[in-house]
């Protein structure tokens, strides 16, 4: 399961390992009830997933700013609330391909902004995916 956490949406993508194929799925709030753990956590539930892959924003230069030490932060309050692994991908550049690829599909930004997030989330999820097996745990 991928999931790109932004200030406001959480975009969510299902991939499975066997097929090498990450799918958008859902776009959540970012605050509200349910709570994201609880979200992800019947999630991961009911796709079986085995771990969850979660955007890392870094900066261009590949350095960890305030964005990236936040997501570290997220990264270990998800992992303790929804038992499975919960794995930082790089994600520069994923909602730039995300919103590429929606216009290309023929969706202006302004239509896009409710899927964005999922796409995203799905791009971060393949490249996670299309990463060397032998560089993953």
């Amino acid at each position: 399961m991928g999931i790109d956490p932004g200030t406001r949406r959480v975009g969510v993508a299902i991939g499975h390992t066997g097929t090498g194929i990450a799918t958008p799925y859902e776009v959540w709030p970012r605050r509200g009830e349910p709570s994201l753990v609880t979200r992800l956590r019947a999630c991961v539930a009911e796709w079986e997933a085995e771990r969850v892959v979660m955007g890392l924003p870094r900066g261009l230069d590949g350095s960890d700013g305030p964005a990236a030490q936040a997501a570290r932060g997220l990264a270990a309050e998800l992992e303790a609330g929804v038992g499975v692994p919960v794995e930082l991908h790089d994600e520069r550049f994923s909602t730039v391909t995300a919103q590429a690829s929606l216009q290309r599909g023929g969706l202006d930004t302004r239509r896009s902004r409710k899927v964005v997030d999922a796409v995203a989330a799905a791009v971060i999820l393949q490249s996670w995916l299309d990463t060397d097996r032998t560089e993953r745990p």
